[in-house]
């Protein structure tokens, strides 16, 4: 039985509905729409109909999956479902998706919620259960229908945001040129305030603990029930911790920069991303980025960055892939993906 694992199969859906910037700067006068353009990279993004959950996104990307690949319907023996969202407190929301997709009840399920360092994490567990031999097939999905957490009010979030998922199915090789690589991973829980749903949980449950709306330094309306970015500290973070990150991931899998074929970072935003990419001294061509119409779909941005680079031709079967994700957390993971 082989033991390695590889991406075979990525499918994406994105909501109907489009937030343009027009619509934005329509909503909000004072934006000044060409320079948050030019730093964010988003010129439009997807947002989830009215009681559209991230079960239900995550259940068309999978859909979507297997008309491609109706095969793989039957094949598919584990779903790792990565989401802030859930349908219920419990069941896990990969209990719900085996039943909607008719797949066998002899397939495991769990869900977890590790933000824009997800996809890295859910490859990471997908490829343990298959090296174990506890799976051979396994669909991780990716859904978060971020929006609805977003203030009304909070033009730069809602500037930066969109709503989407993805579907891969990760499988079992033999191909000697196939392949996911060795993992590096990191933590720094000092910062789990900087990008925060502060209330909701069972720390501060709701709706005891809801607080008015109030105005932060830059006129965003902020409410400790809506979700929160410290945009600077994110910043930092990224672009100092990425660099590291990336030589870590080389250094773990014995290659060197000039063995990579296209570098795909989490889409965070565009300023952030040429950021890393000059202090890498990365050509613009090798340094993937393509959030303009879709912004920052959270755990979701790798996989629509490899889908949208197979679309461009710019990777192909055989290309060595650097995948880096950072954020939520903080949390950060990279590794090397031969498609």
């Amino acid at each position: 039985m082989s033991t390695n694992a590889c991406i075979e199969a990525i499918a994406t859906y994105l909501p109907e509905a489009v937030l343009t910037n027009d619509i934005l700067q329509q909503a909000f006068p004072d934006l000044k729409i060409k320079e948050l353009t030019r730093l964010t990279g988003v010129v439009q993004r997807h947002i989830a109909a009215p009681g559209e959950t991230a079960g239900d996104m995550a259940f068309r990307a999978a859909e979507k999956l297997f008309v491609q690949h109706p095969e793989y319907r039957k094949q598919v023996d584990f779903i790792i479902f990565c989401s802030a969202g859930r349908d219920y407190l419990t069941p896990a929301t990969a209990c719900v998706l085996q039943h909607r997709l008719q797949l066998s009840e002899s397939v495991g399920a769990f869900d977890f919620n590790q933000g824009c360092t997800g996809y890295l994490y859910g490859l990471s567990m997908a490829k343990g259960l298959i090296a174990t031999g506890v799976a051979r097939k396994a669909l991780l999905l990716t859904s978060e229908a971020i929006t609805s957490t977003i203030h009304p009010l909070d033009k730069s979030n809602r500037a930066i945001f969109g709503d989407g998922a993805t579907a891969s199915l990760i499988a079992a090789t033999d191909r000697p040129d196939a392949g996911i690589g060795e993992f590096v991973f990191g933590t720094d829980g000092s910062h789990h305030e900087d990008i925060i749903v502060r209330h909701g949980g069972e720390r501060f449950p709701l709706p005891e603990s809801a607080e008015a709306d109030f105005l932060d330094a830059f006129g965003n309306v902020r409410n400790h029930a809506r979700f929160f970015m410290n945009g600077s500290a994110v910043f930092q973070f990224s672009v100092g911790k990425a660099p590291v990150l990336v030589q870590q991931v080389l250094e773990k899998n014995k290659l060197h920069m000039n063995d990579v074929d296209l570098f795909v970072f989490h889409q965070a935003n565009q300023v952030i991303l040429e950021t890393i990419g000059k202090k890498l001294r990365l050509v613009p061509a090798k340094n993937h980025i393509c959030l303009a119409q879709t912004g920052n779909t959270v755990a979701s941005t790798i996989p629509f960055a490899i889908e949208d680079a197979l679309l461009k031709k710019k990777i192909d079967q055989g290309s060595r892939l650097l995948l880096g994700g950072f954020g939520v957390g903080f949390s950060w993971g990279g590794t090397i993906v031969r498609l």
